[in-house]
Protein backbone atom coordinates (compact mmCIF):
# COMPACT_ATOMS: atom_id res chain seq x y z
CA UNK A 1 0.00 0.00 0.00
CA UNK A 2 1.41 3.71 -0.93
CA UNK A 3 2.16 5.86 2.15
CA UNK A 4 1.45 8.94 0.80
CA UNK A 5 -2.20 9.42 -0.42
CA UNK A 6 -1.03 13.22 -2.53
CA UNK A 7 1.40 10.46 -4.69
CA UNK A 8 -0.96 7.48 -4.94
CA UNK A 9 -3.16 5.77 -7.73
CA UNK A 10 -6.14 6.64 -5.36
CA UNK A 11 -5.88 10.55 -5.69
CA UNK A 12 -5.08 10.10 -9.28
CA UNK A 13 -8.62 8.18 -9.47
CA UNK A 14 -10.40 10.79 -7.91
CA UNK A 15 -13.64 12.26 -9.86
CA UNK A 16 -15.88 15.43 -10.45
CA UNK A 17 -19.22 14.50 -8.83
CA UNK A 18 -20.46 15.12 -12.49
CA UNK A 19 -18.04 12.25 -13.44
CA UNK A 20 -19.58 9.58 -11.22
CA UNK A 21 -23.49 10.99 -11.53
CA UNK A 22 -23.74 9.34 -14.66
CA UNK A 23 -25.99 6.30 -16.06
CA UNK A 24 -24.25 4.03 -18.55
CA UNK A 25 -26.03 4.36 -21.74
CA UNK A 26 -26.76 0.52 -21.74
CA UNK A 27 -28.43 0.75 -18.07
CA UNK A 28 -30.25 3.95 -19.20
CA UNK A 29 -31.72 1.51 -22.06
CA UNK A 30 -33.24 -0.43 -19.98
CA UNK A 31 -34.54 2.66 -17.95
CA UNK A 32 -32.45 2.85 -15.50
CA UNK A 33 -32.18 6.61 -13.81
CA UNK A 34 -29.96 8.24 -11.85
CA UNK A 35 -31.87 7.71 -8.60
CA UNK A 36 -32.39 4.18 -9.99
CA UNK A 37 -28.33 4.41 -10.25
CA UNK A 38 -27.39 5.48 -6.50
CA UNK A 39 -30.64 2.52 -4.84
CA UNK A 40 -28.77 0.28 -6.45
CA UNK A 41 -25.39 1.20 -5.37
CA UNK A 42 -26.49 1.88 -1.93
CA UNK A 43 -28.15 -1.05 -1.86
CA UNK A 44 -25.35 -3.27 -3.02
CA UNK A 45 -23.22 -0.89 -0.37
CA UNK A 46 -25.25 -2.15 2.39
CA UNK A 47 -25.15 -5.77 0.99
CA UNK A 48 -21.39 -6.10 1.25
CA UNK A 49 -21.71 -4.30 5.21
CA UNK A 50 -24.52 -7.21 5.97
CA UNK A 51 -22.16 -10.01 4.65
CA UNK A 52 -19.11 -8.95 6.22
CA UNK A 53 -20.68 -8.85 9.52
CA UNK A 54 -21.98 -12.59 9.01
CA UNK A 55 -17.90 -13.45 8.25
CA UNK A 56 -16.93 -10.94 11.18
CA UNK A 57 -14.71 -9.14 8.75
CA UNK A 58 -13.44 -5.33 10.05
CA UNK A 59 -14.60 -2.49 8.98
CA UNK A 60 -11.44 -1.42 7.22
CA UNK A 61 -12.06 -3.67 4.27
CA UNK A 62 -15.83 -3.53 4.06
CA UNK A 63 -15.14 0.57 3.38
CA UNK A 64 -12.30 -0.49 0.22
CA UNK A 65 -15.16 -3.41 -1.06
CA UNK A 66 -17.57 -0.39 -1.12
CA UNK A 67 -15.00 1.96 -2.58
CA UNK A 68 -14.14 -0.58 -4.99
CA UNK A 69 -17.61 -1.44 -6.11
CA UNK A 70 -18.41 2.16 -6.57
CA UNK A 71 -15.49 2.97 -9.00
CA UNK A 72 -16.13 -0.37 -10.94
CA UNK A 73 -19.49 1.64 -11.66
CA UNK A 74 -17.59 4.39 -12.84
CA UNK A 75 -16.37 2.95 -15.94
CA UNK A 76 -19.07 -0.28 -16.44
CA UNK A 77 -22.57 -0.51 -16.46
CA UNK A 78 -24.99 -2.40 -14.31
CA UNK A 79 -26.06 -4.40 -17.51
CA UNK A 80 -23.22 -6.17 -17.72
CA UNK A 81 -21.42 -5.93 -14.60
CA UNK A 82 -24.35 -8.10 -12.25
CA UNK A 83 -24.18 -5.71 -9.07
CA UNK A 84 -25.39 -8.75 -7.40
CA UNK A 85 -22.29 -10.75 -8.34
CA UNK A 86 -20.27 -7.60 -8.05
CA UNK A 87 -20.68 -6.93 -4.47
CA UNK A 88 -19.28 -9.87 -2.85
CA UNK A 89 -16.53 -10.21 -5.36
CA UNK A 90 -15.03 -6.14 -4.27
CA UNK A 91 -15.38 -7.61 -0.81
CA UNK A 92 -13.03 -10.95 -1.74
CA UNK A 93 -10.89 -8.73 -3.49
CA UNK A 94 -10.87 -5.96 -0.21
CA UNK A 95 -9.67 -8.53 1.84
CA UNK A 96 -7.06 -10.00 0.01
CA UNK A 97 -6.07 -6.19 -1.15
CA UNK A 98 -6.18 -5.19 3.29
CA UNK A 99 -4.48 -8.60 4.23
CA UNK A 100 -7.67 -9.80 6.07
CA UNK A 101 -8.01 -13.54 3.65
CA UNK A 102 -11.55 -14.99 3.26
CA UNK A 103 -11.84 -17.97 1.42
CA UNK A 104 -14.36 -17.59 -1.53
CA UNK A 105 -15.97 -21.00 -0.48
CA UNK A 106 -16.57 -18.87 2.18
CA UNK A 107 -18.13 -16.00 0.94
CA UNK A 108 -20.39 -18.09 -0.72
CA UNK A 109 -21.35 -20.46 1.31
CA UNK A 110 -22.84 -17.03 3.48
CA UNK A 111 -24.37 -15.35 0.51
CA UNK A 112 -26.65 -18.61 0.27
CA UNK A 113 -27.46 -18.62 3.86
CA UNK A 114 -28.08 -15.26 3.78
CA UNK A 115 -30.46 -15.02 0.40
CA UNK A 116 -32.76 -17.36 -0.37
CA UNK A 117 -33.48 -15.41 -3.46
CA UNK A 118 -31.60 -17.28 -6.92
CA UNK A 119 -30.52 -14.08 -8.37
CA UNK A 120 -27.82 -13.75 -5.30
CA UNK A 121 -26.37 -17.75 -5.39
CA UNK A 122 -23.30 -17.83 -6.98
CA UNK A 123 -20.75 -20.49 -7.06
CA UNK A 124 -16.91 -19.98 -6.02
CA UNK A 125 -16.33 -19.85 -10.05
CA UNK A 126 -18.36 -17.12 -10.26
CA UNK A 127 -16.78 -15.10 -7.83
CA UNK A 128 -13.24 -15.70 -9.43
CA UNK A 129 -14.14 -15.04 -12.70
CA UNK A 130 -15.50 -11.62 -11.62
CA UNK A 131 -12.48 -10.78 -9.88
CA UNK A 132 -10.61 -10.58 -12.87
CA UNK A 133 -13.10 -8.29 -14.34
CA UNK A 134 -12.97 -6.23 -11.65
CA UNK A 135 -9.66 -5.95 -11.46
CA UNK A 136 -9.32 -4.89 -15.32
CA UNK A 137 -12.30 -2.53 -14.83
CA UNK A 138 -10.36 -1.09 -11.53
CA UNK A 139 -6.99 -0.82 -13.98
CA UNK A 140 -5.88 -2.92 -11.22
CA UNK A 141 -5.51 -0.32 -9.06
CA UNK A 142 -6.38 -0.74 -5.12
CA UNK A 143 -4.52 1.54 -3.07
CA UNK A 144 -7.42 3.21 -1.09
CA UNK A 145 -6.95 5.55 2.08
CA UNK A 146 -9.96 6.25 4.11
CA UNK A 147 -11.56 8.72 6.37
CA UNK A 148 -10.36 6.59 9.57
CA UNK A 149 -6.63 7.01 9.09
CA UNK A 150 -6.75 10.65 10.45
CA UNK A 151 -9.90 10.16 12.63
CA UNK A 152 -8.16 9.53 16.30
CA UNK A 153 -5.61 12.23 15.32
CA UNK A 154 -8.18 15.15 14.53
CA UNK A 155 -10.37 14.11 17.20
CA UNK A 156 -7.49 14.32 19.65
CA UNK A 157 -6.37 17.40 18.37
CA UNK A 158 -9.91 19.01 18.23
CA UNK A 159 -10.58 17.94 22.02
CA UNK A 160 -13.37 15.71 21.32
CA UNK A 161 -12.15 12.57 21.60
CA UNK A 162 -14.78 11.49 24.66
CA UNK A 163 -16.48 8.28 23.86
CA UNK A 164 -19.56 9.70 22.80
CA UNK A 165 -18.05 12.16 19.85
CA UNK A 166 -15.79 8.91 18.79
CA UNK A 167 -18.56 7.11 18.28
CA UNK A 168 -20.49 9.59 16.25
CA UNK A 169 -18.04 10.60 14.23
CA UNK A 170 -16.98 7.03 13.55
CA UNK A 171 -20.49 6.61 12.78
CA UNK A 172 -20.49 9.17 10.56
CA UNK A 173 -17.47 8.00 8.43
CA UNK A 174 -19.17 4.66 8.18
CA UNK A 175 -22.21 6.46 6.53
CA UNK A 176 -20.03 8.44 3.99
CA UNK A 177 -19.61 4.85 2.21
CA UNK A 178 -23.25 4.97 1.64
CA UNK A 179 -22.38 7.87 -0.76
CA UNK A 180 -20.00 8.29 -3.73
CA UNK A 181 -18.30 10.70 -1.08
CA UNK A 182 -14.85 8.31 -1.05
CA UNK A 183 -14.46 8.81 -5.04
CA UNK A 184 -14.54 12.83 -5.31
CA UNK A 185 -12.98 14.03 -2.09
CA UNK A 186 -9.40 13.54 -0.24
CA UNK A 187 -10.38 11.35 3.01
CA UNK A 188 -8.75 14.08 4.98
CA UNK A 189 -11.65 16.48 4.33
CA UNK A 190 -14.10 13.94 4.44
CA UNK A 191 -12.60 13.46 7.97
CA UNK A 192 -12.89 17.14 9.15
CA UNK A 193 -16.76 17.08 7.80
CA UNK A 194 -17.90 14.45 9.69
CA UNK A 195 -15.96 16.21 12.96
CA UNK A 196 -17.85 19.70 11.40
CA UNK A 197 -21.31 17.69 11.04
CA UNK A 198 -20.72 15.82 14.85
CA UNK A 199 -19.40 19.37 16.58
CA UNK A 200 -22.40 21.42 15.07
CA UNK A 201 -24.75 17.99 16.44
CA UNK A 202 -23.09 18.46 19.72
CA UNK A 203 -23.38 22.11 20.15
CA UNK A 204 -19.38 22.14 20.41
CA UNK A 205 -18.05 25.19 19.95
CA UNK A 206 -14.71 24.14 18.05
CA UNK A 207 -14.52 27.27 15.15
CA UNK A 208 -11.07 28.15 16.31
CA UNK A 209 -9.95 24.45 15.44
CA UNK A 210 -11.27 24.48 12.02
CA UNK A 211 -9.79 27.91 11.03
CA UNK A 212 -6.21 26.80 12.36
CA UNK A 213 -7.03 24.08 9.88
CA UNK A 214 -4.88 24.42 6.36
CA UNK A 215 -8.38 22.82 4.54
CA UNK A 216 -10.45 24.60 2.64
CA UNK A 217 -13.75 24.99 4.78
CA UNK A 218 -16.17 25.75 1.80
CA UNK A 219 -15.07 22.06 0.46
CA UNK A 220 -15.40 20.66 4.12
CA UNK A 221 -18.88 22.41 4.52
CA UNK A 222 -20.00 21.28 0.60
CA UNK A 223 -19.50 17.65 1.96
CA UNK A 224 -21.09 18.22 5.32
CA UNK A 225 -24.51 19.23 3.40
CA UNK A 226 -23.81 16.33 1.17
CA UNK A 227 -24.41 13.62 4.38
CA UNK A 228 -27.09 15.83 5.85
CA UNK A 229 -28.93 15.48 2.18
CA UNK A 230 -28.38 12.08 2.54
CA UNK A 231 -29.95 11.32 5.98
CA UNK A 232 -32.65 13.92 5.06
CA UNK A 233 -33.51 11.66 2.02
CA UNK A 234 -32.50 8.39 3.08
CA UNK A 235 -36.31 7.31 4.37
CA UNK A 236 -37.38 7.35 0.94
CA UNK A 237 -34.81 4.91 -0.06
CA UNK A 238 -37.46 1.80 0.12
CA UNK A 239 -37.01 -2.00 -0.72
CA UNK A 240 -39.95 -1.31 -3.11
CA UNK A 241 -37.68 1.22 -4.95
CA UNK A 242 -35.08 -1.25 -5.02
CA UNK A 243 -36.75 -3.57 -6.30
CA UNK A 244 -38.40 -1.48 -8.99
CA UNK A 245 -34.62 -0.53 -10.26
CA UNK A 246 -33.49 -4.16 -10.67
CA UNK A 247 -36.46 -5.30 -12.40
CA UNK A 248 -35.51 -2.71 -14.76
CA UNK A 249 -32.55 -4.15 -14.95
CA UNK A 250 -33.52 -7.71 -15.97
CA UNK A 251 -35.97 -6.18 -18.75
CA UNK A 252 -34.72 -6.43 -22.41
CA UNK A 253 -34.29 -3.15 -23.81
Amino acid sequence: MASNFWTSTHYKELKDPEEINVVHPLDAQRGISLEDFRLIKLHMSNYISKLAQHIKIRQRVVATAVTYMRRVYTRKSLTEYEPRLVAPTCLYLACKAEESVVHAKILVFYIKKLYADEKFRYEIKDILEMEMKVLEALNFYLVVFHPYRSLPEYLQDSGLNDTSMTHLTWGLVNDTYKMDLILTHPPHLITIACIYVASVYKEKDIKTWFEELSADMNIVKNIAMEILDFYENHRMFTEERVHAAFNKLATSP
